[in-house]
């Protein structure tokens, strides 16, 4: 039987367009994921603490914005120093592709663009919560 992984799925910044995220969200869940969405607007802060506070074992994060390149790679350093640092974080939204080497070397596990299968997200996201989890137990 497949490990239900709890995931949080966070919009930082003043982004307001939150469809995608809640589709990716409920494909998730429907996965078999436990899922945690912050809502629209959140700081980094508010979303590191979130991810500590609910013991996730990875974040996603939308941006449709364009604030990516400032906001993902703020929220991996937020969540390291609250303690997270080794939670995997996958990022989503109007990216473009110039901007993907960047944001993985940032520690963006994962990035998603318009018209990637669901199937893969998800695949990315248990692949993602299985290897933070194998590293939890040592």
């Amino acid at each position: 039987m497949e490990e239900r992984y709890r995931i949080l799925i966070g919009k930082p910044g003043l982004d307001g367009h939150d469809r995608g995220a809640k589709f990716i969200a409920r494909a998730l869940r429907d996965a078999g994921f436990e899922v945690i969405y912050t809502g629209i607007r959140r700081t980094v802060d508010e979303i590191a603490a979130a991810a500590i506070q609910e013991d996730v074992a990875a974040v996603g994060l939308s941006s449709m914005s364009g604030a990516h390149m400032r906001l993902f790679p703020a929220v991996v350093n937020a969540l390291a120093r609250a303690g997270g640092g080794d939670i995997p974080v996958l990022g989503g939204g109007i990216i473009p592709e110039e901007d993907i080497p960047a944001l993985q070397e940032a520690g963006i596990r994962a990035i998603f663009t318009p018209g990637t299968p669901i199937d893969t997200i998800i695949d990315a996201f248990r692949q993602a919560c299985r290897q933070h989890r194998q590293q939890e137990a040592g």
